[in-house]
């Protein structure tokens, strides 16, 4: 098969642990020819969606770990499957990708994840369409109703729709020491919306990610634990990741949500779990495939390329 990965740069990839390098490594290995752009390569060019596109060589691990063929312009309904991979910020542009790649769609290409599903699903406020699985929470502009939710559940958790990494959360004790002060500067003075929600001790066990491909789940998450005096478990942050089995409780709600998602064409999702609340449910370009299949021998790349190839039949 034809596969075409639209991605950051490739000299930007962590090598020793990037999800979409595990992917077109095993895809390589399994025979597919792989083709790669990033998203400002995607056109719209005599009434069709193309990509100025390269064929893509991953070699051996070592300083030169790529070699690109020349660049060539093809419709993107000519591959057999198109992996959307660029990371977060959902701005603008990543909006007028997904636009472009939505009439790709139109014209017979295969998108993963489906675009217009990762437009519909913010990967913070789509949690509550499953209100029974999340934490107490709350979506405002408005200082006056943190003010009442900090009340009633004291300690509180801020941060804004559009980081990613754990960039911009700030918790706030029963003292609310700071608290009008955090809200104006992440909230810009009411122009940005923001989500609160009561704090989870469970945090100190981990802020789990729990991958499901293709309506199926990997047994096993990758817990990204606080060090020190941070709360923040993102790896990004400091936080150490842990391999680990699923627990009854986790495996019930990530069995619930597979099938649902996946069925809107959210092929790969991210749960992040703390305890058994859902916090967040990440589409864009969800990783730890790596450091799970390290830890725990469960092959999380050979695992999504047999759902890509089932789901392809």
């Amino acid at each position: 098969m034809n596969l075409l990965f639209i991605a950051d740069p490739l000299e930007s990839f962590k090598v020793s642990k990037d999800s979409t390098l595990a992917m077109m490594r095993v895809a390589q290995e399994a025979g597919h020819q792989l083709w790669f752009c990033e998203s400002r390569n995607i056109l719209w060019r005599n009434d069709f969606v193309v990509a100025d596109c390269s064929s893509l060589d991953i070699k051996p691990s070592g300083t030169t770990w790529f070699e690109l063929g020349a660049v060539e312009e093809r419709p993107l309904n000519t591959f057999n499957a198109v992996m959307m991979r660029t990371d977060p910020p959902f701005d603008i542009e990543y909006l007028n990708t997904t636009w472009l790649l939505s009439a790709a769609v139109r014209q017979g290409a295969k998108v993963f994840n489906n675009p217009t599903a990762i437009r519909d699903h913010s990967e913070k406020i789509s949690i509550t369409e499953f209100p029974e699985l999340i934490p107490p929470t709350l979506v405002t502009r408005e200082l006056s109703a943190i003010e009442v939710f900090h009340q009633e559940y004291q300690d509180i958790v801020i941060k804004p729709l559009d980081g990613m990494g754990g960039m911009g959360v700030f918790r706030v004790g029963p003292d609310g020491l700071n608290l009008a002060s955090i809200v104006e500067t992440l909230g810009e003075n009411g122009a940005r919306t923001l989500m609160v929600q009561r704090f989870l001790p469970e945090i100190m066990q981990g802020d789990k990610r729990v991958l499901l491909i293709g309506g199926e789940v990997v047994p096993f998450s990758l817990a990204r634990i606080p060090q020190g005096s941070e709360i923040r478990g993102n790896l990004a942050a400091g936080g150490k990741g842990v391999a680990m089995p699923l627990t009854d409780a986790e495996r019930k709600v990530a069995e619930r949500l597979a099938p649902i998602l996946n069925a809107r064409g959210l092929f790969l999702v991210g749960l992040d779990l703390i305890g058994a609340y859902v916090t967040e449910i990440n589409v864009t370009s969800p990783t730890c495939f790596v450091e799970i299949t390290e830890q725990s021998g469960f092959d999380v790349p050979k695992f999504w390329l047999t759902a890509l190839e089932k789901a392809l039949a």
